[in-house]
């Protein structure tokens, strides 16, 4: 099977510049999947015809939904933030105001990270340790489950 060494540096670009963590492109039965810190896969049906559709990055065309199981990289990282609750999750004090916090933030150990609500009360989640933030895995009103990994500190 050929590979398309454009469409990889796309998609890693297209990860850089939407700051998501995955992403992955198909073209009938042949896929290209981009991960931070897990490389590329390119999967096909083996059928060694060596025929290669072109894979783009366009946001017109249907993208295959990630079913993978979600990563336990930041699962088991030791700067892994987890929800003590079942809620949803807030990125921001209220609508107008900027999130409390954004990737690449430095926090100290008390700061507020976001707002999980539950039974229409709001709990602030807070900084355990201090750090670089690398990682926020939730999106503002996102429902969450208890474990959830929220955010990773570094």
């Amino acid at each position: 099977m050929k590979i398309d060494a454009n469409a990889i540096k796309e998609l890693a670009e297209l990860l850089e510049e939407t700051g998501l963590n995955e992403i992955e492109v198909a073209d009938g039965e042949k896929a290209i999947r981009v991960s931070k810190g897990g490389g590329a896969v390119v999967s096909g049906n083996g059928n060694g015809n060596g025929h290669h559709g072109a894979m783009s990055s366009d946001p017109e065309l249907p993208q295959m939904a990630n079913t993978d199981a979600p990563s336990t990289t930041a699962l088991s990282h030791p700067g892994a933030v987890t929800s003590p609750m079942v809620g949803t999750t807030y990125l921001r004090p209220d609508p107008d105001s900027p999130p409390f916090v954004k990737k690449g933030d430095k926090v100290a150990a008390g700061d507020t990270l976001l707002i999980i609500e539950a039974m229409k009360v709001m709990n602030p989640i807070k900084a355990e340790k201090g750090g670089t933030v690398t990682q926020i895995l939730v999106e503002d009103s996102q429902p969450i489950e208890f474990g959830d990994v929220l955010v990773v500190i570094e």
